[in-house]
């Protein structure tokens, strides 16, 4: 399935997009917002938070501005005690990359803790307010991560930050697949879904130039694209009538640049063993459990 250019009218929406102050956050939520969408805003920086909300289209409703923090999962916690109005979508699109080994507040390393736990544990607990869809932006890095369960935080290993950014990838993606999963199996009418932007020139990618000049300097203007262009698989995630577990991603260059459609995830992702051990090691390292209170269909 193919859509270039994701459209529909998402007048009366609610859409919360995590990391909505830079990069693909930033683009997606202007593309709801001139769709119609109200956007709750979930970000680090209130300040610069309320300096975007500001720029983007008017809804009828005023867009929201609250504090996230998803490297702290009491930050997690208290973004969703405040939480208390109905959302349509849930975008988790906040992500990190290190090259050297960080630790979330909670112990955690960073970017398992912060792509992937500090979303699990919000997905988790909004998930009663959730109608529509879940999207979760991963990243065909996720082919390269093998996620060794005895040591996801890396205690005993050499640590290799490009594996570990890869590994919080395929973490992002087997957990949409195991929560579309739970949710069908609780008969619930929301979906999960996961996207692939593509190659972006985002902070991210900024950081990984830093760490390897030559390579990138010589790739991105090559093969980078704005982030205007990388929020396209995420729009049509939120937007397409696609089902449960879809994965998006660009249509060009191997589904790095360009226009959005329906790829396949790797075989790796899919494996249901892999998924059902991630979830339960999720729910001891966030100290929560499943899918219980997902909304029901009438």
């Amino acid at each position: 399935m193919t859509n270039s250019t994701p459209t529909a009218d998402l007048a009366g929406r609610t859409i919360l997009i995590t990391g909505a102050t830079s990069g693909i956050g930033r683009s997606t939520a202007a593309a709801v917002a001139a769709r119609g969408a109200r956007v709750v805003l979930a970000v680090r920086d209130t300040d610069k938070g309320r300096r975007v909300a500001a720029e983007l289209p008017a809804a009828a409703d005023p867009h929201v501005v609250r504090a996230l923090d998803l490297a702290d999962l009491a930050s997690v916690r208290r973004f969703a005690d405040e939480t208390t109005e109905q959302i349509d979508v849930l975008v988790n699109n906040a992500g990190v990359s290190a090259s050297t080994l960080g630790r979330t507040h909670d112990g955690f390393e960073m970017q398992f803790g912060t792509n992937h736990l500090g979303h699990f544990l919000l997905t988790t607990l909004l998930l009663p307010r959730i109608t529509s869809r879940v999207v979760t932006v991963s990243s065909q890095a996720e082919r390269m991560g093998r996620l060794d369960l005895a040591d996801l935080d890396w205690r005993t290993r050499p640590y290799a930050g490009g594996r570990a950014y890869a590994d919080s990838k395929l973490a992002n993606l087997a957990f949409t697949l195991e929560l579309d999963r739970r949710l069908r199996q609780a008969g619930s009418p929301v979906r999960a879904l996961a996207a692939h932007p593509g190659i972006v020139v985002t902070p991210i990618y900024d950081r990984a130039a830093a760490t390897k000049p030559g390579l990138w300097d010589l790739l991105l203007p090559v093969i980078g694209q704005g982030p205007d262009q990388g929020a396209l698989p995420v729009l049509l995630a939120i937007t397409a009538d696609l089902p449960g577990g879809s994965f998006t991603g660009p249509e060009h260059l191997f589904h790095m640049r360009g226009g959005a459609q329906v790829i396949s995830a790797s075989a790796r992702a899919k494996d249901a063993t892999l998924q059902a051990d991630l979830w339960a090691a999720s729910e001891a390292m966030t100290s929560t459990t499943g899918t219980g209170t997902a909304r029901r269909a009438d």
